[in-house]
């Protein structure tokens, strides 16, 4: 995909605009073309070169030294640096497997990492913080739907394999309803919150994507759990998310509710105070 935004770049390098301006100018890192109306775009080729320069920047090297170097020399550095210390450059490698649709590097990537911290780490330190970036970024259109869906679906894999090993709590236990509503497909972070849920020892439901309301009501009406928890994504109207909320509020009493997602953290000024807005999976324990 290529005609990126500096915006775009923004998001995927995690450097900010005005940095990359900067670095144009004084360094010319990159040459961007213009439009008619002088936006600047960029190549497939511009923003890879942007990530290793951003991951080599990041690991501590000065962007005046990263200007000296030449292609050959800005890869191979980035490799040294991939191999060393894999937990500084694996969002922007996993943002490079997004893009080139790599399964391998995917892979590779997952797997050396798993073997330097337990999943629930993983999940919270890196995956987490991967997917809101792959969030904002399906959101305003940066990726495109099939980059999103290849991603989502091999992550998906590797949380479904990992909830599957856990043992499955008595139905004696507390119960927490996990769901999705109605035209939210999205479930990798709501699939991370049954898992961190489940290996805590907490009897956790997933009821799964896009669950009708009136047929949440009668879930919770059967199971009568403590708490609900979801997570919203998909970009719909904040009234009717408000109105979702409103609405469950006042059919659940006593029960907890808990939402996390990029459109819950863009309305967490409105929510009602009832409403408990996860920022993380600490958090997500603490609540429940």
């Amino acid at each position: 995909m290529a005609g990126y935004k500096i915006r775009d770049l923004e998001i995927l390098s995690g450097i900010k605009a005005h940095t990359i301006r900067m670095w144009e100018k004084r360094y010319g890192l990159l040459n961007p073309k213009r439009t008619d109306t002088q936006i600047r775009t960029y190549s497939d080729e511009e923003l890879l070169l942007l990530l290793n320069v951003s991951l080599l920047y990041k690991n501590g090297y000065k962007i005046s030294h990263i200007a000296q170097m030449n292609s050959e020399q800005l890869i191979e550095t980035s490799k040294s640096i991939q191999e060393n210390g894999l937990e500084n450059s694996a969002t922007e490698q996993l943002i490079v497997s997004v893009l080139q649709l790599d399964e391998q590097l995917f892979q590779q990537i997952f797997n050396n990492l798993i073997e330097k911290n337990s999943l629930s780490v993983l999940f919270s330190d890196l995956i987490i913080p991967f997917l809101q970036r792959i969030g904002v970024m399906w959101v305003v259109g940066t990726i495109t739907p099939a980059q999103e869906h290849f991603i989502s679906n091999l992550i998906r894999q590797k949380i479904m394999a990992a909830i599957d090993a856990l043992p499955i709590p008595a139905s004696s236990q507390k119960k927490i309803i996990l769901y999705l509503p109605e035209h939210e497909w999205h479930e990798i972070s709501l699939l991370v919150y049954h898992y961190h849920l489940r290996h805590k020892g907490f009897n956790s439901i997933y009821l799964g994507q896009a669950v009708p309301f009136d047929a949440l009501l009668k879930t919770i009406r059967q199971l009568e759990p403590v708490a609900v928890v979801s997570s919203w994504l998909a970009p719909i109207d904040q009234e009717q998310i408000l109105m979702h909320f409103s609405d469950l509020k006042h059919e659940m009493n006593e029960i907890k509710i808990a939402a996390g997602g990029y459109q819950i953290d863009q309305l967490k000024s409105r929510l009602a105070k009832p409403i408990m807005h996860i920022q993380s999976l600490a958090e997500l324990e603490k609540i429940i």
